[in-house]
């Protein structure tokens, strides 16, 4: 029986320079997830989040951290944290270690992690340049949910949040190793049927509003999937901050698919989403993404699409789309990495009759005549289709 697959390639007819961002921000082999983005002193834009490295469970016992002086080249600083193994920094446990989070103080930059533990949850190490090696992890007393966010105010004051269902908010002590936990608090305004909190705090300040962005449960299967990032607006650090919407939703761009988690930052005058997406069929194997957003004058957050071509713009199409960069799927196709002779590729796999891949945005221009599509092995009769279009206004292209 002949299969039919849709590549779906929304047109656009604007002319723009060749650009080479893309995504994800990472290549195939690499699983950086909860990205919480960072400038440094040096200027250069620093990624931190977790690795996936299994589809049995969540994250791994290591942190890689990106960073980038163009959005286009990335580099990996691997191993610049561990709480087991080689480079083991957290004597007292071997746990996981999950989401974390950065800021820098003085000299000093510190690295605040979280773990499945229901005694050593959060912790925090501390290094002297942003890549690190982070050096000498010691548990936060008080603070016992997982996914550590941290904020330092224009007063110097600092603050850890943490949290699942309901987002906690503490002082930080002067020494940024200790909570006051007489000042530990529910941050976040109403119950969960109102703001849908599920995980992943991560806080910035833009003008004189705070801004809470986190995993939202509130759309799909509520309570199982937080695969939206919402925000929600105080005029203080210890909140309350109040629901506001939605900034991105990663539904869609895995068969499976169970959380998002993510931050935002400015770079080099523009504002980005940093969120992620899972891959490999799997609700792990989650690579970093991102997104440009636009902050209004009331403080207001658009919500915006996964792409493909992510702080790019729309990628020309004459130069190879890379499979991986599908950022919409439907049915059981899915992207995949794959290690051949040595080096990482990616794929799209499990392609049944019908399913879509959608690439966004690609950029044609007068005189494109060929689409080549190229294939792994030999699994049986098949046919692609390809469309391209902008909303419900499509057409077949090529087959």
């Amino acid at each position: 029986m002949k299969k039919t697959f849709f590549l779906l390639l929304p047109f656009l007819l604007v002319i723009i320079p060749y650009a080479k961002a893309q995504n994800p921000i990472v290549p195939p082999g690499v699983y950086i997830a909860d990205p919480e983005a960072y400038v440094g002193k040096d200027g250069r834009l620093y990624v931190f989040g977790s690795l996936d490295e299994s589809s049995g469970h969540w994250c791994s016992h290591s942190y890689d951290i990106l960073s980038t002086s163009d959005l286009r080249t990335w580099n990996i600083e691997t191993n610049a944290f561990s709480s087991k193994g080689e480079n083991d920094e957290v004597p007292y446990t071997n746990e996981l270690l999950f989401a974390s989070d950065w800021v820098s103080k003085g000299d000093s930059s510190y690295l605040f992690y979280g773990m499945p533990s229901a005694i050593f949850t959060e912790g925090v190490a501390v290094a002297t340049t942003s890549l690190g090696p982070y050096k000498n992890g010691t548990p936060i007393a008080g603070a016992c949910q997982i996914d550590p966010a941290v904020f330092i105010d224009e007063d110097g004051q600092g603050y850890l949040y943490w949290g699942q269902g309901a987002p906690k908010v503490a002082r930080l002590e002067p020494n940024m190793r200790q909570i006051d936990t007489a000042t530990i608090t529910n941050c976040l305004a109403g119950s969960y049927d109102d703001n849908y909190f599920n995980e992943g705090a991560s806080v910035r300040k833009i003008g004189k509003l705070y801004y809470l962005i986190y995993a939202y449960g509130g759309r799909h299967n509520k309570r199982y999937q937080c695969t939206s990032l919402a925000y929600a607006i105080s005029k203080s650090p210890m909140g309350p901050f109040r629901y506001k919407g939605v900034i991105i939703d990663n539904y869609g761009s895995n068969p499976l698919i169970e959380n998002n988690h993510g931050s935002i930052q400015k770079f080099n005058g523009q504002w980005y989403v940093f969120y992620h997406r899972p891959t490999g069929g799997v609700t792990q194997f989650r690579k970093a993404c991102i997104e440009p957003i636009t902050i209004k004058k009331d403080g207001s957050i658009a919500e915006v699409e996964m792409t493909s071509q992510g702080a790019s713009g729309p990628l020309p199409a004459n130069m190879q789309i890379q499979a991986e960069w599908a950022c919409q799927m439907s049915g059981g196709a899915y992207s995949k990495d794959f290690k051949s002779e040595g080096l990482w590729f990616g794929k799209l796999a499990n392609i049944k009759n019908g399913d879509t891949a959608e690439y966004k945005y690609i950029q044609f221009k007068k005189g494109f005549k060929h689409v080549r599509c190229k294939t792994l092995g030999v699994h049986g009769e098949g046919q692609i289709e390809v469309w391209i279009g902008k909303g419900g206004d499509r057409k077949k292209v090529a087959n």
